[in-house]
Formats: C-alpha cells, structure tokens, sequence
C-alpha cells in the first residue's frame, strides 16, 4: 500500500505518513488489536467522548482523525495553546450546522490541559446534549490538569510510547515505500533510527527527512546517523515524566540498588533537572529511609548539596552521585519516619494534652508555688544520665513507645539500650506514676 500522500508532497514526511486505517497504525495493539478497546469504540460508532493522553509522536491525533472518517463525522480541529472561548463558540455554531445537515461533530482539541477551568466548562452542556464528540489530546496527566466535570464525561486512554520493534517496522516501511537505499548496514541504520526517535515516531520520521534533504537524497548510510547529533531523552520538567524519575531514583536508593540509583540520577541530569532539586530530594531520603540506621546519610547528602551550590555542574554534581551510591548501599531504616508520620497526625486529631507539672520551667515564685517543675530529676545525676520510670509524655499517652528501631546498621544498638532502659523502667515499680500498673510490657503504638 502507498502510504504517502502524492498529493501533499510539500508537507513534511510526517504528515504525509498520517496512517490513512487503523491497520496501518503500529503499537497500541491493546487499544487498536483485534480485541481492542479503541476499535470496538470505532466499529460500533458510539458517541463517546474521550481524552488521549500519551507522550509526543505516538499517534494522538491520528487516532482521532481516524474515528471521524470511520463515524463519516464532520472534523473540527483546534489547538489549547492558540484557543479561547470565542473559537471553542465558533467550534460550537458549525457543529449546530452539521447536526442540521445530520452529520456528527467530532471537536479535536489538542493539548487539551491548557484550557483553564473556565474555558473546558464551556463545552460541557454541548457534551451532554450530544452536539460534539470531545476527543481531546494530552502529554500531561488528565486527572491533575481536567477538572471533575470534563472527567465524569469522558473515557481516558493512556498512550505509551512506542518500543523500538514498532518504530522499526515503521521506519522499514517508510524507507521501503520511498525507495531510500541503506546497502549492507539495512539492520544497523534502522537500529540507530529507531533509538534515536525514543519512542516518538513523528521524530523517526523527521530523522529520516534531515537525512534525505528533503527528499532529494535517496540513499541513507550508516555514517549519516552522526548528522543527528545526540538522542534528546525524555523529560518533562513538570509534568509525569519529572515525577516518574524521581519516584524511580528514589525506590531505587530504597531497594539499595546503586546501578539503578545512579542511572536514574543521569537521566534526570542529562534531562535538564535542576540538580540542586535533586539534592534535595536526596536530603529527603536520608532521613525517610535510612534515618538513624546510618546518621552519617544525612550528614552526606547535606554535604553533597553545599558541594553542588558551591561548585555548579558539572563539578558538583559528583557529589550528588557520591552521595546516591552511598544511599543506596546503606543500612535501611524508615522507623523515625514511620514514628514522625503517626505522631504527627496524632497531634493534629489529638485533644491539647497538658505539660506534666514537674517537666514545666519555674522561672517565677508565682509558678513555683504551684508545683511547676517540682520533683523534676535532673538526668545527669544518675546512672547512664537516665531516670529509671520518669516520664516525659503528657497524661494518657505515659505508656507509649512511637520509635521503634530496627535491627539493622546503627539502629540495632540503639535498640539494645532502649531495651535495657525499659527494664530499668520495670525495675522502678512507676514509683514517680502509681496509677499506672507496672507491666511485663510497654504500650506499643502499631505503626
């Protein structure tokens, strides 16, 4: 089959590719297979709107172009970057002119996320009464950039990008149908094709234009990749993609895997991450996952990220991937987070517990005739700078132990002492706190 338009031959390669059938489209088999959702939607003709969401050059906008022809609906194409009301109104009148011709409206708006809350309410009643099938085309994920509204009428199919044996087969048929000679390098030049694209056709294919000058050369060599130069990598400094690595870098540090924390380190830097953020995430996860397993985590990253602003890159930021290994290999512990977190919440739903009098200052004679700090027990007087039975919580919560240290690194000495310190507590009979029974066992707050 021609897959070009002989017709458009001065529109880039790109457009003249535009699958013309869904067979013709590759990737997405789970949406556009035999059994996919997407087909079903198209063969019954349903007027069903729905949003795209998926990263650049996987065929957004070719798939909805696809349900118009096959529903025969008329087509209106706008775009959120250049749009307002007025063009979302004029979008509006022509699709009441095709309903009276008794033709659908399929409203295509790409780069649907940057209509504002105002702007996507606008379409809803024509949604509702069925004057426009909405199918809207996003990078960024639906559900932090649609309002509920938009939500609650629509269906979201989530595009990936496409994987190197797709863009393979695509490039092979592009260069088969232009007849663009590759000699005994036919596997390599594709290869190098495919990974430089990263999952983006529209790119695959305007690699292969770059290295055709416009069509005029029809022949590609191996050493013409190098007209490339390097493989943009996939990152969105604000949107999912952003959010993605760093939930990798941070998971991979967690499951102490140095390779794959570094990796994704390099991924972020070499996408342009500001590595001062990065710092400070890793700032984050010293003390969420490591904590008092290795204090020393801590003290490393902080020193990472004072060598970083001191520096700059490329310089500093090998301190930040000094201190992503040392992450990784490190003794793991999140019982100070777990301990922080439930404390917290506690306090927030918690009633304001009162000072016990004997832990309160007594600066005035006023506060001293009325107990504050009476009986108080200076801890350095006694052995191990430790007062056997004294507590220091508020009334109701005396029993209570939130750390609970691990067996692993640093933390498994200091559950020994804590340990040795509550039979020390036992010992004491709660001589300072009678109403509390003594107990073979401390109150332990399940976390």
């Amino acid at each position: 089959m021609d897959l070009f338009d002989q017709d458009n031959q001065q529109q880039p390669l790109a457009a003249q590719c535009r699958p013309k059938c869904l067979n013709d489209m590759v990737g997405h088999q789970t949406l556009i297979g035999e059994s996919g959702t997407l087909r079903r939607l198209f063969e019954s003709e349903v007027d069903q709107s729905f949003i795209l969401w998926g990263p650049p050059g996987v065929g957004k906008t070719t798939l909805a172009r696809l349900l118009a022809d096959q529903c025969r609906a008329h087509w209106i194409e706008i775009s959120a970057v250049m749009a307002g009301i007025n063009e979302i109104r004029s979008a509006v009148e022509q699709a009441k002119i095709s309903q009276q011709q008794g033709f659908r409206t399929v409203l295509f708006i790409d780069e649907i996320h940057r209509f504002n809350k105002s702007q996507q309410d606008a379409f809803l009643p024509h949604i509702e009464e069925g004057l426009i099938t909405l199918v809207g085309a996003t990078t960024e994920n639906p559900a932090f950039e649609l309002n509920r509204a938009v939500l609650s009428r629509v269906q979201i199919f989530k595009l990936e990008k496409l994987s190197t044996d797709d863009l393979s087969h695509l490039i092979e048929r592009t260069l088969d149908d232009r007849a663009i000679e590759l000699g005994s390098d036919q596997s390599l030049i594709i290869q190098g094709l495919a990974d430089y694209a990263d999952g983006d056709a529209r790119r695959a294919l305007n690699a292969i234009e770059q290295l055709c000058n416009d069509g005029h050369k029809k022949q590609i060599r191996l050493e013409d990749l190098s007209r490339l130069g390097s493989r943009p990598l996939a990152f969105d400094r604000n949107g999912d993609q952003f959010y993605e690595l760093i939930s990798a870098l941070h998971k991979s540090i967690r499951g102490s895997s140095p390779d794959a924390a570094l990796y994704w380190l390099c991924r972020m830097l070499e996408g342009g991450c500001d590595p001062l953020y990065i710092a400070r995430r890793l700032v984050r996860i010293a003390s969420e996952d490591i904590g008092n397993a290795d204090p020393r985590a801590l003290t490393i990253c902080l020193d990472a990220w004072q060598a970083q602003h001191q520096l700059g890159s490329p310089e500093g930021e090998l301190s930040l991937a000094q201190a992503a290994s040392y992450l990784a290999c490190a003794p793991k512990s999140n019982a100070v987070y777990k301990a922080y977190k439930h404390i917290r919440q506690m306090v927030k739903n918690d009633i304001s517990r009162e000072v016990p009098l004997h832990l309160r200052n007594a600066p005035t004679k006023v506060q001293q005739q009325q107990g504050y700090g009476e009986d108080y027990r200076y801890a350095h007087d006694y052995d191990e700078a430790y007062v056997a039975g004294e507590c220091y919580l508020p009334e109701g919560l005396a029993t209570h132990r939130f750390y609970q240290p691990t067996d692993r690194g640093l933390e498994a000495r200091i559950q020994d002492k804590l340990k040795r310190l509550h039979e020390k507590d036992k010992l004491s009979h709660w001589q300072r706190y009678p109403s509390v029974a003594a107990s073979d066992s401390v109150g332990e707050v399940d976390l």
